[in-house]
């Protein structure tokens, strides 16, 4: 017998009084969000069937190879954000710049700013693995009425009002917070509506999954090294099981469901991480902090790290608190 889910809509009603800012309008962004998540899921589920596989032949800002759905994924996600006039602004790791968003009315009056990474893992959809959608969201620091300025968008990560991803996997699932917990909706594509799923989800204490790409073991620094030793010997306790999708909405999502850590650290290649501080490291430590996870960079908290660049780098270390916290020694002593 099916349980009678709330869905996401009911959720965000029932649980406004949770949110601070209580106006109703970080409810519509949030639905705005939804909407461009089922439209997203839908052209991710016709890859193959249709001309959206592979690169456009351009790049990004990053340098990395733009793929067709990143491309679409970004229109989508900007498009239901500006049609609503629910934002003053956005940024998106795919652009080179923030956009002011003008609206018909009173788009300048809107408190909210957006970041957002419209599909992590892009690289992976050739060969059917599960992508995601990364978004981050912040009060404007500048005065109503007026466009929104860079400094709105360089905020400290512990300044976020709301943040969330959504994974496209065998299901669909989106999962976010506003500061009271995460929860987490799975999709029913039969109707088309989200339904509360994961209520209240938590990262384990701790874990036993390790999620690092091993193949740059060579360019990692040596707490890294040290680290990955450590996962690997055999103890009582041990060795970790080791898991690496190559998605961070993937590997992140696994790992505060079963317990783990994720790493993604600076490299002599990366020499300031590769992620991106603004579109996926804030966000995701939000969410951990969130789960009673932990997330640094391998020496302090990603959230109170000062962003000086809108595509600015970090590296991270976040999942179960007591594996980061043992990653950190590892970091410390090295160093």
């Amino acid at each position: 017998m099916e349980k009678n889910y709330q869905t996401l809509g009911e959720f965000i009603i029932n649980n406004q009084h949770d949110f601070k800012y209580s106006s109703g309008e970080l409810s519509r962004l949030i639905n705005s969000i939804r909407l461009a998540a089922k439209i997203v899921n839908h052209e991710v589920n016709k890859a193959g069937l249709v001309d959206i596989l592979g690169a456009v032949g351009e790049t990004n800002i990053q340098g990395e190879d733009q793929q067709k759905l990143d491309v679409y994924a970004n229109e989508v996600f900007k498009s239901a954000l500006v049609n609503r006039e629910i934002v003053c602004g956005i940024a998106s790791e795919e652009e080179e710049d923030f956009v002011t968003v003008h609206g018909k009315y009173h788009a300048h009056d809107n408190k909210y700013i957006v970041l957002i990474d419209p599909l992590d893992g892009s690289s992976n959809i050739d060969v059917n693995v599960s992508v995601g959608t990364i978004f981050s969201v912040y009060r404007r620091v500048t005065p109503l009425g007026m466009p929104v300025r860079k400094e709105d968008f360089l905020q400290k990560g512990n300044e976020q009002v709301a943040a969330g991803y959504i994974v496209y996997g065998t299901s669909t699932m989106l999962v976010y917070t506003t500061g009271n917990g995460v929860n987490g909706f799975t999709l029913n594509p039969a109707i088309g509506s989200f339904y509360l799923s994961h209520p209240n989800m938590k990262f384990p204490e701790n874990g036993t999954i390790f999620s690092i790409n091993q193949g740059n073991y060579a360019h990692f620094p040596q707490g890294v090294k040290d680290y990955i030793k450590y996962c690997q010997e055999e103890k009582e306790d041990r060795p970790y099981t080791y898991r690496y999708i190559g998605s961070m909405v993937s590997d992140f999502h696994r790992n505060m469901i079963k317990g783990g850590i994720y790493i993604y650290p600076s490299s002599s290649k990366s020499p300031n991480g590769k992620l991106r501080l603004l579109y996926e490291c804030n966000p995701m430590a939000f969410l951990t902090e969130q789960a009673g996870g932990k997330a640094t960079d391998g020496y302090k908290r990603i959230l109170d790290i000062e962003p000086k660049e809108l595509h600015e780098r970090a590296p991270i270390f976040c999942g179960s608190k007591k594996m980061v916290e043992k990653a950190e020694r590892f970091m410390q002593t090295s160093s």
